[in-house]
């Protein structure tokens, strides 16, 4: 290929508008991945992500912000799924399951039930080649704020997603950080609807904590990484898909997908050859 056809997506608009929301919500849903790996809230993400559908059809009929709609949803999954896990003998992984499918068989049989122009596929899947200006500004808006509050509080929410019972000891307010982190997960998910949809966006926020978990050994580093390691993958899917004439976000969840891949099997290699040299060592040691 030439210069001129490898330039050629950066010259369609729709095209850079999927490279700018690329950019916005790589950060905020990095960052977020490095806490939900850490605390094991996968589900936790993945339940959030589902249920936001109902808060989106009933805000559609309201005709109030999408915005206000999702966010509700998927805090009332988030704490209807902690109320339940801690008053009941289920655990916490099963009552995730049972609220988050209940409310996304909720979102669509409303949905089913009402005439739209909005297209289902659109909001589970995302629609990054269609994304509008304001659909930019709002995402742009949400992902700078959630990034500054995680930046800001990272190590209080590290402390709170290792040691929830020294966060206490040590006087942290763990219940707002805990709600915090629960809010801020929700507002991701709404930045990302342009982006990744609702399905696809669980992928954005594990993925990128858990390549980064398996590469370096000290947190703050896994934050940084696992910013370049998304933002890469976003921006390497958003073009690639051009030339393959796919969709960016199952594209870019493939890359990301890959990527972690190559990071486990780089972390066996280097754990493997860390014990040989032990083995090895201790050898030399007894021989002598």
């Amino acid at each position: 290929m030439d210069i001129e056809t490898l330039m050629m997506p950066f010259r369609f608009g729709f095209m850079q508008n999927a490279f700018l929301i690329s950019i916005i919500v790589s950060v905020p849903t990095a960052l977020l991945s490095c806490f939900l790996v850490l605390k094991g809230w996968a589900l936790m993400g993945d339940a959030v992500s589902h249920s936001v559908l109902p808060g989106i059809v009933l805000a559609y009929v309201l005709g109030i912000p999408l915005l206000i709609g999702a966010f509700a949803a998927g805090m009332l999954c988030a704490v209807a799924t902690g109320y339940l896990a801690s008053n009941s003998r289920v655990k916490q992984d099963t009552v995730m399951g049972v609220v988050f499918s209940g409310m996304f068989g909720v979102g669509i049989v409303l949905y089913v039930s009402i005439e739209t122009n909005a297209h289902l596929d659109h909001i589970l899947f995302g629609n990054m080649l269609g994304v509008q200006t304001g659909e930019l500004w709002m995402s742009g808006v949400i992902s700078a704020l959630v990034a500054l509050a995680l930046i800001v509080k990272w190590k209080d929410l590290l402390l709170h997603s290792f040691d929830p019972a020294q966060a206490q000891a040590t006087g942290l307010p763990v219940n707002l950080l805990h709600y915090g982190l629960l809010a801020a997960l929700s507002l991701t998910i709404v930045a990302t609807l342009a982006a990744a949809g609702l399905i696809l966006a669980i992928g954005l926020l594990i993925a990128p904590g858990a390549i980064a978990f398996l590469i370096v050994r000290t947190f703050s580093r896994m934050l940084v990484v696992a910013v370049i390691v998304c933002m890469a993958a976003m921006l390497g899917g958003t073009y690639a898909s051009f030339f393959l004439d796919s969709a960016p976000a199952p594209t870019i969840v493939l890359i990301l997908t890959a990527m972690f891949v190559a990071a486990f099997v780089r972390r066996s290699v280097l754990t493997r050859r860390a014990s040989r040299l032990r083995v090895e060592r201790s050898m030399e040691i007894a021989a002598e």
